[in-house]
């Protein structure tokens, strides 16, 4: 899966797949403990790092080779055809590598097989990253790579305008209203288009604020609470104050990284992947920028989790060398490879204080702080449902279409219906 942008989750034809089946788990249709050749399905291997890794897996294992399939980079597009296949019970795909915000559609309804936790060296792994596999209290996948949401700040002006790196909601406003315009800046950039990115910034100031989307074991909607209220009315006066600028509530993930390298914005709040980009030489703020934890009503907040996760498909003919790949894949010599050769965050602890890995990814430590504290979204088998439903809400309130009590209301009724409590 990319893990530096979240791609666009509304396509019709996802959607539609999403409502398939009944979310009970039923019994694996292969049922089979063979070896032999594997397929390794994902997303569009954007750095090219994979095919590598599998060279080194099939020298060791010539009569249990791995084949990569790649799939478009969209993200609505790989999860269409995934289950597309797996619910024509097709043998094709033995591991997928799953979203993370996938993992309990995919287990309730019967398409990947759960896992023996015993067989992973889960309690080497950053904590957070551990219950992305999990569902209803099972391991059903293996994380793989992980994720989160950093704030990027423009360096050079705070260290001018001696001010810090904001640590609550209330710095962050009082900066970009203040300190911005004084060197000719925009404030806060975001991704505010309706879409997945739009859910996971609404998704990161509720928990930051303590609420949450949904409750009761993501039963009943938790959008009305006072600390939802509290996320709601803090982006919305954001926008209504001018320091989310309206042209923030264009942008994804590339649009907000493009303003911000452009040496348009104060702040940003984006995935680690824009680091090394902004880097480069093509950035206006190379060696002018650095990164802090998310800002949160009363202290640092909390991060969103993303990344993936590897299962096994519930069809594949060779689950044990699926399984054994899996291992191979997370192992902790090719996980620090995941980071060197694909630069995506790895899910062992260990390696984000490795003196040499630091030396040359700096955000590895602000990064770490951002994983430990982040959180999973909501755990549903109706999350793509949810998610669309959140943007399109979150995004009537961010252009003052609709007032927050409004908002709050109809995401109330929308979700509990969404979720099967009318």
């Amino acid at each position: 899966m990319r893990w530096g942008r979240v791609a666009c989750w509304l396509s019709a034809a996802a959607l539609l797949l999403t409502g398939c089946g009944l979310h009970t788990v039923p019994a694996a249709s292969a049922g089979t403990d063979g070896t032999g050749p594997v397929t390794l399905v994902t997303g569009q291997d954007l750095t090219g790092y994979l095919r590598g890794r599998l060279q080194v897996w099939n020298a060791a294992h010539p009569s249990q080779r791995a084949t990569l399939i790649q799939l478009p980079a969209a993200s609505d597009d790989v999860r269409a055809q995934m289950i597309s296949n797996l619910q024509a019970k097709s043998d094709r795909y033995d591991v997928l590598n799953l979203d993370v915000v996938w993992t309990a559609e995919f287990a309730a309804n019967g398409w990947i097989t759960p896992l023996d936790a015993r067989q992973y060296p889960l309690e080497k792994f950053l904590k957070p990253v551990v219950s992305t596999a999990m569902y209803r209290g099972q391991l059903y996948a293996v994380p793989y790579v992980t994720n989160a949401g950093m704030l990027y700040y423009r360096k050079d002006v705070l260290d001018r305008a001696h001010a810090a790196p904001p640590r609550t909601w209330a710095d962050l406003e009082r900066l970009a209203t203040t300190v911005a315009p004084g060197y000719g800046l925009k404030g806060y950039a975001g991704q505010f288009l309706p879409y997945e990115g739009l859910t996971v910034n609404y998704a990161e100031a509720v928990q930051s604020a303590g609420g949450e989307i949904l409750s009761d074991h993501a039963t009943r909607a938790a959008v009305d609470s006072p600390a939802a209220r509290r996320a709601l009315d803090f982006l919305v006066d954001g926008v209504r104050k001018g320091w989310i600028p309206q042209e923030a509530l264009t942008f994804d993930e590339e649009g907000s990284r493009k303003a911000f390298e452009d040496g348009r914005y104060l702040f940003l709040r984006n995935w680690p992947y824009v680091y090394d980009l902004a880097e480069s030489k093509d950035s206006k703020i190379a060696g002018k920028f650095a990164v802090a934890p998310l800002p949160g009503p009363d202290g640092p907040g909390s991060s969103s989790l993303g990344g993936s996760d590897l299962a096994v498909s519930s069809y594949s003919r060779h689950q044990k060398t699926a399984r054994a790949l899996i291992q191979f894949l997370t192992s902790l010599g090719n996980e620090r490879q995941v980071l060197l050769k694909g630069s995506l965050p790895p899910v062992w602890a260990q390696l984000y204080t490795d003196p040499a890995l630091v030396r040359r990814f700096p955000y590895l430590p602000v990064l770490r702080q951002s994983i430990l504290s982040a959180q999973p979204r909501p755990e549903t088998p109706d999350y793509d449902q949810v998610s669309l439903a959140v943007a399109e809400a979150l995004h009537d309130a961010l252009t003052l279409t609709r007032s927050p009590d409004e908002t709050a209301a109809r995401l109330t009724n929308e979700l509990n219906a969404i979720v099967g409590n009318p």
